[in-house]
């Protein structure tokens, strides 16, 4: 009954570092799959960011198209400098009656798109506008790209890090009143 004590020992030292390697390998896989997840994580996180950027500005130049086009009439739209920066003034001659004319303002303070519909005379600030959505570095401007026709204007709307927008307004000629 003797038995041969050399092939013991073997078997369990090979056993000890075969499951030391599987564990050490499964440890590696375990990592590789936690570094991927938390760079898959970024990387949308990066993506949704940037979609919602362009959301919000999609949006913005959106809003001021549509509030431009409600009142498109030859001279109603123009770019005013007030309180050190540009607001887009739409004047709504349809509400004014005697002496007592309404505007809309449409600018950005503190980081949003900001609206005021007040009459002239009214007293306001650019300070009681209503903050419409959040959108910085909105800038507007009139150009008149050519100068052998001055009843072609453009709005122009810059924003920060986006191409800027144009926006075709109307002249008398085409149902605008002048």
């Amino acid at each position: 009954m003797n038995r041969p004590t050399s092939t013991r020992s073997r078997v369990p030292g090979f056993s000890q570092a075969s499951s030391l390697f599987s564990l050490l390998l499964f440890l590696v896989f375990v990592l590789c799959a936690l570094f991927t997840i938390m760079i898959g994580s970024r990387v949308y996180e990066n993506i949704q960011q940037k979609n919602n950027d362009i959301f919000s500005q999609d949006t913005s130049v959106a809003y001021i198209k549509n509030k431009i086009r409600q009142g498109d009439r030859a001279g109603q739209i123009s770019v005013r400098e007030m309180e050190g920066q540009p607001v887009l003034c739409i004047a709504d001659l349809s509400l004014s009656y005697g002496d007592v004319s309404y505007e809309t303002y449409i600018y950005e303070r503190d980081g949003w798109l900001t609206e005021l519909f007040t009459s002239t005379d009214s007293g306001l600030t650019l300070a009681d506008g209503i903050p419409v959505m959040e959108c910085p570095g909105v800038e507007f401007e009139i150009l008149t790209p050519e100068e052998s026709r001055p009843d072609l204007r453009l709005l122009e709307i810059r924003m920060d890090g986006v191409q800027p927008a144009r926006i075709r307004l109307m002249s008398a000629e085409e149902g605008g009143q002048a």
